[in-house]
């Protein structure tokens, strides 16, 4: 197993074995060592103390209160940290996140059993002594999440565990065991005590992974979809039922069957397509012929999807990708639509976006039950969109003029009448881009200007 642990983090290992002090890899580096998948982070835990540990690594860091130091090291021109936790043992969790209080351990049995799952509390002694106290081996060979110890304790004590259970099986494609299954039905309301933050990162992880609509299916039979997304269930049993029409479901399932089918691997793009038609419970009603609609969803689903960013405490680069993305989704793809209106799209959207927005279409359309991803109206929409991001002008300061010369050709100074002829000049040439020239412009500024003295 030591052959498939990188040379610079076995010199960590070693260095703390010749200062005579017991250590073990532990965690998820063991367990994937022995699933044989690729490890991200390598974790040790050790009888030494922090004041011990950074004595032996003095370019070590110590800042919190859990026994961790930080070990910067490079790995084939990579800065990585190797994290080594003193071994302890853990109090009462009175904020269901943190224990009260932290005793240094002096065995790696004491540790282990603080651990969260029978996967993660094994230990891996060099060259090859395994340490699984819970038998976490036969659970990595059944496919099981299992609690350490009492499941009851196990999520009142870290109520972050909750998701980790959830994220941990997603990721691997394993099951939770019955027992653990069931306390987390029963303690799920305890995530509320977690931080937005840490259910953002968790439940981005979930949606990184190869079954995102597996995990968020899974929160909802964990009981946890409904403390952190509960915005996502008010779409059970709100048909979208119209005859005529691909959908064939509610809309709760129509966002996770878009979710599903979702092309996009990135987690942001499939958080939004989770959330694309989030509005429409709210805005339901009835034509003159009393079928359903939902006039405005899309932006009452961009008010709704801006909180739960907020909420979740996203960046405000990904909040605004969100945000833009269900607002615009309903972009109509109509063949006749004009060569202005792409680009008044483009605009709208955001060049960055345009392939998101694609993604998000292509997933409604298959999670509304068509079978093709594309209908000939978006690929030939997809071609002309590609044909407007060529070289064209998307904005006032693709113009072929710019505030200086209409400045000198008026000779006037810096004001609003500068900015009002630029964007009529710009409403021109959008609609008609053969108008982008100068010599056309500056007679357009003349004429502007002798039209409104």
């Amino acid at each position: 197993m030591i052959d498939f642990i990188p040379s610079e983090i076995v010199a960590v290992y070693k260095k703390l074995v010749s200062a005579n002090f017991d250590v073990y890899f532990v965690g998820g580096c063991v367990r994937n060592l022995l699933m044989k998948k690729p490890v991200k982070d390598w974790d040790l835990t050790t009888n030494a103390v922090p004041e011990e540990l950074l004595k032996i690594f003095p370019d070590g860091f110590y800042d919190n209160q859990f026994g961790t130091v930080g070990v910067p090291i490079e790995i084939e021109n990579e800065k990585h940290i190797v994290e080594i936790t003193t071994f302890r043992t853990e109090t009462a969790y009175s904020d269901k996140r943190r224990p009260d209080k932290v005793k240094w351990g002096k065995t790696i049995e004491e540790d282990l059993a603080r651990r969260d799952f029978t996967i993660n509390a094994i230990a891996l002694k060099l060259p090859s002594s395994i340490i699984d106290p819970y038998e976490g081996q036969e659970d990595i060979q059944a496919r099981l999440i299992r609690a350490v110890g009492d499941p009851k304790l196990r999520f009142k004590e870290d109520a972050l565990r909750l998701m980790r259970a959830v994220r941990i099986a997603t990721e691997l494609g394993f099951t939770i065991e019955e027992q653990t299954c069931n306390e987390i039905q029963k303690d799920a309301k305890l995530i509320t005590h977690v931080s937005g933050e840490r259910i953002r990162v968790e439940l981005l992880r979930i949606l990184s992974s190869e079954y995102p609509y597996d995990g968020i299916m899974l929160l909802r039979n964990a009981l946890l979809l409904e403390q952190i997304l509960p915005e996502l269930l008010e779409g059970v049993g709100v048909s979208q039922v119209r005859p005529g029409r691909h959908h064939t479901t509610d809309v709760f399932t129509h966002n996770m069957l878009s979710l599903k089918f979702c092309p996009s691997k990135d987690p942001i793009v499939r958080f939004t397509t989770l959330l694309h038609d989030v509005g429409k419970p709210k805005v339901k009603g009835e034509d003159q012929e009393g079928l359903v609609i939902f006039h405005n969803h899309e932006i009452v689903g961009t008010r709704i999807a801006k909180d739960i960013c907020d909420r979740l405490k996203f960046s405000k680069k990904d909040r605004d990708k969100v945000v833009t993305l269900i607002r615009w989704h309903m972009f109509t793809v109509d063949e006749k639509s004009t060569d202005a209106a792409i680009r008044r799209f483009i605009r709208r959207v955001g060049i960055e976006n345009i392939q998101d927005m694609l993604d998000l279409r292509v997933a409604d359309r298959l999670g509304s039950g068509t079978k093709t991803a594309e209908s000939w109206r978006l690929k030939l929409f997809k071609e002309r969109v590609e044909k407007e991001l060529a070289p064209a002008a998307f904005s006032i300061n693709d113009l072929s003029i710019d505030g200086n010369d209409v400045m000198r050709e008026l000779n006037i100074k810096p004001g609003p009448k500068v900015g009002e002829i630029l964007q009529k000049l710009f409403e021109e040439v959008d609609a008609d881009l053969s108008k982008n020239t100068k010599e056309y412009l500056i007679k357009r500024i003349h004429e502007y200007a002798k039209f409104n003295s």
